[in-house]
């Protein structure tokens, strides 16, 4: 080789622009791979080891595939009718076939489009919604349905890494061990929607008053907008933000190819009627619900909230809001006779008027409204008292002319204490009145009480435990003792009738006085609520006109001992009764719905009923736990000879046609019912129980610390009313009832006599029981009708004892 050839061949090696180059770019593309291998070989066992460490410590998915979650207690009317529920979470478990199919098109649409297609992580999902946050588009999130169950029912919802990768794992896992269908079921029924409604269907109830089967493609897309923020955008607390993610919502339906462009247009364009806040419970009976709680939680515990348990009560819809209507008509006509009290509170107006809506929101917070009686703060009023401007929650302003501050006028008089002066920044209640018209009112101070029962079987069909039950939960159906006064007087002559007294047995109704040196107190000498003294009489006008003297002179006559004994027959406890005369005039202690079980023994021909209220207790599947059957009562549970009850019930109907309960006769025009008012010392306690034979009510009205209601004011005056008004729904349609007279009674010039009694037997009038014939002429010679010298010896005798 010449010496040029071998200086070309050394050239061409060492010459870098000759190829070395391709060599050095070989090595560093091998060092790169090399280490991108090692890199991805690092990254891999390190998740292996990461999968290893941490799969095992997942939890175990397997149970969701028997998905049980926490179920409300639920409290129905025998009709059906939702009532209450009680529990931590609002749930209605739907199976997924069950869901219509709007509802879970509207959530794929939103949440997971491609839900069926990906395997629980979307890569495509999540490269589109890198790209747009890159591109600083809306900033989007990549969750799958699947992850969001994964992090919803095992995880927090802190923004970890180590929390995203078990959440990354647990979505595969899930995906694994259960199908789309029960994947996407337990995300519809397991997601929070707001207002403690947890799943779509409590939700549909809660914001839009129906079952999820029947919403439409508005409502769907509504409901499926709430789960991005639940208690700042659902449609209760904010409409316009919730309105703006349906309209997104019904977009990406249509996008995605579940709705054509025409119903996404009909569906922008459908009005909502969100359910509104205080309309939670179509039905008014907070206080039944309650009872029942605390008969379940006494029964299952803590799991009471959670097993999903159904309680059916006895209680009918339409008597309870009957019922709630009327007790609520009765107090609010009572306390308008009352003088104004004054406003709730005051507080300062801020200056600036942008500040205003804050400072009301934050004063009418502790101050809720009370059903139809409305929570306002007065912004102005016109200084002849004419007119007046208040302002509600959010700003609504409502303008009150004169006449609706007609009940409040003393609190706008120049002359009203600084506590009564309605002034701007006074809490005040402002109501519609009958003609639709805004009134400043107030919260009426005095409680009171109605129970329904069939006395029949003893199913209570109505029962409301006060004027409203956020202000005062305390029931005064079940737990309030009051004195009876005259409601508890055909108790007593019921006894009468079992020692010889008939309808027509002649009772002087003349004074009577008791020593202060005998009762070991002040001298007592009773009178006639309307005062004065008729004379002699008979036990069934004396009933009718509820003379307190006939009253005592019968017990008198039959001894308070024996009294006391009677009446247990009726449910009553003796120890709550002291034999003394004063139980003639209902001075022991009832509670109301004690009271309703008494009259139902004349109701029904003579059978002492137990009370109850709960029919049927299932599970969330619907299997029966309990269940009570109303049955008819026995000769085991008579109570007084059905001749007894029979008389009874025809000298109560009397009560209600002629005596002090005429009004409900003569409004009702039912010759089938019968009742007695009750009215007791001082006017404390106002009353009416009364019934038909299919229906029982009693009525109370009083103060819970008792104090006197008004020197006008009786039960029949006051309770009366309100029984009208609630029998009026509950009876209509209900057939008149004759009463059937039993053996062993016979009827003698239109009056109702024991038989072996008719003829000449029993007593007919009190010298018949050795006493001292009374004399009307000589009482009103003798100067106010005093009792004889014998007569009042052996009354004041009986306080001896």
């Amino acid at each position: 080789m010449s010496t040029e050839n071998s200086r070309h061949a050394v050239n061409k090696r060492t010459d870098p622009s000759k190829g070395g180059w391709q060599r050095w770019l070989l090595r560093a593309l091998a060092w790169t791979a090399g280490a991108a291998l090692a890199g991805v070989l690092s990254v891999l066992l390190g998740g292996l080891m990461a999968l290893a460490i941490a799969y095992p410590n997942l939890p175990d998915v397997s149970e969701l595939s028997n998905y049980r979650p926490k179920l409300p207690l639920r409290v129905y009317t025998a009709d059906g009718t939702l009532m209450r529920e009680f529990g931590e979470e609002r749930r209605n478990l739907t199976p997924i076939g069950e869901i219509p199919q709007v509802m879970k098109h509207a959530v794929l649409a939103i949440e997971d489009a491609r839900f069926y297609e990906h395997s629980g992580v979307d890569y495509l999902g999540v490269a589109r919604a890198a790209l747009a946050n890159l591109g600083r588009e809306k900033s989007q999130g990549a969750s799958t349905i699947t992850m969001q169950v994964a992090r919803n029912v095992y995880l927090s919802s802190e923004k970890t890494y180590t929390r995203k990768i078990y959440e990354v794992l647990l979505t595969f896992k899930l995906e694994h061990l259960l199908s789309k269908d029960q994947i996407l079921e337990i995300y519809m029924n397991q997601i929070f929607l707001g207002n403690r409604a947890y799943g779509f269907a409590a939700a549909s109830e809660t914001y839009f008053g129906k079952p999820l089967k029947d919403v439409s493609i508005a409502e769907a897309a509504m409901l499926a907008g709430i789960p991005k923020f639940p208690s700042t955008a659902n449609p209760l607390a904010n409409f316009t933000r919730a309105r703006d993610r349906q309209l997104h919502i019904i977009d990406r339906m249509q996008d995605n190819g579940f709705i054509t462009a025409e119903q996404a247009a009909a569906a922008k364009q459908q009005e909502l009627r969100i359910r509104p806040v205080n309309e939670a419970s179509r039905v008014h009976a907070e206080y039944v619900a309650e009872m029942v709680r605390q008969m379940m939680f006494a029964q299952y515990g803590d799991d009471t909230y959670s097993r999903g348990l159904n309680v059916y009560t006895s209680i009918r819809a339409a008597d309870q809001n009957a019922a709630y209507t009327a007790l609520r008509a009765g107090i609010l006509d009572y306390d308008r006779r009352q003088a104004y009290r004054g406003p709730e509170r005051f507080i300062e107006l801020p200056g600036n008027p942008k500040e205003l809506d804050e400072a009301v929101d934050d004063a009418l917070a502790s101050h809720p409204d009370a059903g139809e009686l409305l929570a306002a703060v007065v912004t102005r009023v016109d200084a002849q008292g004419r007119s007046a401007s208040v302002m509600r929650r959010g700003g609504e302003t409502v303008e009150i002319a004169a006449d609706g501050l007609r009940a409040v006028a003393s609190g706008l008089s120049a002359k009203a204490g600084p506590n009564i002066r309605i002034r701007p920044g006074a809490v005040v209640r402002i109501v519609r009145n009958s003609r639709n018209q805004w009134a400043m009112t107030q919260i009426p101070e005095v409680e009171g009480a109605l129970v329904a029962l069939d006395p029949r079987n003893g199913a209570i069909k109505a029962l409301v435990g006060g004027f409203d039950f956020d202000k005062n939960k305390f029931n005064h159906v079940t737990q309030a003792w009051r004195q009876p006064g005259s409601s508890f007087k055909p108790f007593i002559y019921s006894a009468a009738l079992e020692k010889g007294f008939s309808p027509t047995t002649m009772i002087n109704d003349t004074p009577l006085f008791f020593d202060a040196s005998v009762t070991g107190g002040q001298p007592w000498e009773p009178k006639n609520y309307e005062g004065g003294f008729e004379g002699p009489m008979t036990m069934k006008r004396a009933l009718a006109r509820s003379r307190n003297i006939v009253s005592i002179r019968i017990l008198q006559t039959i001894t308070p001992r024996y009294g006391q004994e009677w009446i247990t027959r009726f449910g009553f406890d003796a120890d709550k009764h002291p034999p003394y005369l004063t139980m003639a005039l209902g001075a022991g202690s009832v509670t109301p719905i004690q009271l309703a079980s008494g009259f139902a023994v004349f109701a029904n021909g003579g059978y002492r009923i137990s009370p109850f209220l709960i029919t049927r207790v299932t599970d969330h599947t619907g299997k029966v736990l309990v269940e009570s059957q109303a049955e008819p009562p026995s000769e085991s549970s008579r109570a007084i000879d059905a001749r007894n009850a029979f008389i009874m019930n025809s000298m109560l109907q009397e009560v209600a046609r002629s005596g002090t309960a005429a009004k409900a006769q003569a409004t009702l025009k039912r010759p089938d019912i019968g009742g007695k008012t009750g009215t007791t010392n001082d006017s404390m306690d106002a009353w009416f129980t009364g019934y038909q034979p299919t229906l029982v009510t009693t009525v109370w009205v009083g103060y819970d610390t008792p104090r006197n209601l008004g020197s006008r004011e009786t039960g029949g005056g006051l309770s009366l009313p309100i029984w009208i008004n609630f029998m009026q729904t509950a009876l209509k349609g209900v057939p008149v009832a004759d009463a059937k007279p039993p053996e062993g009674v016979v009827q003698v010039g239109g009056d109702w006599y024991y038989d072996e009694y008719a003829r000449g037997g029993g007593i007919s009038n009190l010298g018949g029981a050795g006493l001292e014939a009374a004399d009307p002429a000589a009482g009103q010679e003798a100067g106010a009708g005093a009792a004889s010298s014998g007569e009042r010896n052996r009354i004041l005798d009986l306080f001896r004892n």
